[in-house]
């Protein structure tokens, strides 16, 4: 790291860089482009045969029987929800160590999001403490893989299946991880991924649902055209023109514009997987010896995704807040963002549940810490520096 001796850009020095490098941003390169015209050209632009092309392709990349395209990770979310069986008088137990959409697709179903508390280590759900909130009318448990990092899966499919619950992996984050040495997507009773544009791949906007579960993918499908029994795509491969709604489902289906693009960015996962690691490894080397920050820690039986890079600053160490420390580095051109409000101290949370604060203390203290570094695979070496150069120039102007 290079030693930042200028006054902060806060306080009118030069920022270290000159324009902003975001958190997180989408690569398309000519093959998409390519992929993507072609299809347009073709008989088909809405869900069609690249639908099942996409599904297919993600079903082997991450060993599991059955993946179910959606529009957006919130529809795969929903779709898993209705899949579950979730309804008025359920709960479903998660974590509030998420982005809102985890919790809201339980409420979607009419059902009630019960919150437990995260480990202090990786901050995703505390099996003990989703094992304390099982009551008689729990149904799911939905665990999010936080910034890339597994969630602690067997015990949750030990705990889920001794109970008689569906364990639902929010994998939006970790589409490519392994835990202990299997993929994400072909070990939970139902996986769900995101494909937006600040993931590992993207469709634009889309999602995608795993499962090895005949049953439940046939109930996903049914979700998201409409309740209806068959899709359009079959009925006209087959000349057949009669079909039931036998379920109140959406309209979340995926089109084949967005999975031609899918299909071509899923190639390049490995390569974006290999540099979202490099990176990595090269904040954690540079941070182990920076006073003030606490790197995020992997557990050695899984390999992370890295969506994010999630510091926590020792605030004891630091004059300064984490707004005051993000503040500073925005001025410096250094796009960081916070990764998550806890679910339960949103307003519609609090207003809607009854939510004080104080009930999940390892949360509540966490978020207060965090502060996610940009990173996604098309960063150059030279971006990171800066990062790392900007965070140690903004952690010694505020250190003690």
């Amino acid at each position: 790291m290079r030693l930042g001796a200028e006054p902060l850009a806060l306080h009118g020095g030069p920022p270290v860089r000159a324009t902003l490098l975001p958190y997180g941003r989408h690569e398309i390169d000519d093959d998409d482009v390519a992929a993507v015209v072609e299809t347009l050209r073709s008989g088909w632009i809405t869900t069609g045969p690249k639908v099942a092309e996409l599904e297919a392709a993600v079903a082997q990349a991450t060993g599991a029987a059955h993946a179910v395209a959606f529009n957006s990770g919130t529809a795969a979310l929903h779709g898993a929800a209705f899949a579950a069986g979730l309804g008025p008088g359920d709960e479903a137990i998660t974590t509030p160590i998420t982005f809102c959409a985890t919790a809201n697709c339980v409420v979607y179903q009419g059902a009630t999001p019960v919150f437990a508390d995260v480990a202090e280590d990786t901050l995703n759900i505390d099996v003990a403490e989703v094992a304390r909130r099982i009551t008689d009318r729990t149904k799911a448990i939905l665990a999010v893989d936080f910034s890339g990092h597994p969630a602690d899966l067997q015990p949750l499919i030990d705990l889920a299946t001794a109970r008689g619950l569906l364990l639902v992996e929010d994998a939006c984050h970790a589409i490519g991880a392994t835990y202990r040495g299997r993929p994400v997507g072909g070990l939970s009773h139902m996986t769900v991924f995101s494909f937006h544009p600040v993931k590992h791949i993207t469709t634009g906007e889309g999602g995608m649902v795993t499962t090895n579960d005949a049953r439940l993918a046939e109930k996903l499908r049914l979700f998201r055209n409409h309740g209806i029994d068959v899709e359009a795509h079959r009925r006209q491969s087959s000349a057949a023109w009669r079909y039931d709604m036998v379920a109140l489902g959406f309209n979340y289906r995926l089109s084949d514009i967005g999975c031609a693009l899918g299909v071509s960015q899923l190639r390049k996962l490995p390569a974006n997987l290999a540099r979202r690691r490099a990176l990595a490894d090269r904040y954690t080397a540079a941070l182990a010896a920076l006073d003030g920050v606490r790197p995020p820690m992997v557990k050695p039986d899984v390999e992370s995704a890295w969506h994010l890079y999630v510091i926590r600053l020792e605030l004891e160490k630091l004059r300064g807040g984490r707004d005051e420390v993000l503040a500073a580095l925005r001025a410096e051109n250094i796009g960081v963002n916070v990764h998550y409000i806890p679910v339960h101290r949103l307003t519609y949370y609090r207003e809607r549940f009854g939510y004080q604060g104080g009930e999940l203390p390892v949360a509540e203290s966490a978020h207060e810490t965090l502060l996610t570094l940009p990173l996604f695979h098309g960063m150059a070496d030279a971006d990171a520096d800066d990062v790392l150069c900007a965070l140690e120039k903004v952690v010694r102007h505020f250190r003690r």
